[in-house]
C-alpha cells in the first residue's frame, strides 16, 4: 500500500539513507560515506525557507523522496526540487511517475505555477523527467567554479 506524505524532521535519517543508496551506484556513483556530510546536505536541501518535502511510503517504508522549497518568481511561485529519488529496487516500475503526479496534484491545490529542477542530460533521470512532461530549458545554464 502506498501513502503520499509531507516529510517532516522525523524522516530525516530515513531520507538520508534512501538518498545515499539511490545515488551510490551507476550511473551516479556518489560517495556519501561521510555520514556527517550527508546529514548536513539533507538538512540543507530539506530545511530552508519555504521548505516543501514529500515522501512516498510503501508498506510503511520510505521509498521515494522529493526535497525542495517554494520559490517566488515574477511568473508565479514554483516548487523547486533540489533532490528527487526512488529506492533503487523500485526504479523502473512506475513509482517515480506516480509520485511525481501526486506532487503535481498537491502543488496545483496550493496554487503554485510549476515545478523547477535540474539534472544531468546524460543520466537516465533526464529521460524520466522529459517522459513526465518536463521541458529542457535549453537557454538555462548551470555554472560552477572550483576554488580548491
Amino acid at each position: 500500500m502506498e501513502e503520499f506524505i509531507r516529510l517532516d524532521e522525523s524522516y530525516l535519517l530515513q531520507a538520508a539513507e534512501l538518498f545515499s543508496s539511490s545515488f551510490a551506484g551507476d550511473p551516479w556513483n556518489d560517495d556519501w560515506s561521510d555520514k556527517k556530510m550527508l546529514e548536513n546536505y539533507i538538512k540543507e536541501v530539506s530545511g530552508g525557507y519555504n521548505a516543501l518535502n514529500y515522501g512516498l511510503l510503501t508498506d510503511g517504508k520510505l521509498c521515494a523522496i522529493a526535497l525542495g522549497s517554494i520559490r517566488h518568481w515574477w511568473e508565479g511561485a514554483n516548487y523547486n526540487i533540489e533532490e528527487f529519488c526512488v529506492s533503487k529496487d523500485l526504479q523502473g516500475k512506475g513509482i517515480g511517475s506516480r509520485f511525481m503526479k501526486m506532487i503535481e496534484d498537491d502543488i496545483k491545490k496550493m496554487g503554485l505555477a510549476g515545478i523547477f529542477l535540474q539534472t544531468d542530460i546524460d543520466k537516465p533521470s533526464f529521460k524520466f523527467y522529459t517522459k513526465n512532461g518536463f521541458s529542457n530549458l535549453e537557454k538555462h545554464v548551470s555554472l560552477f567554479k572550483s576554488v580548491k
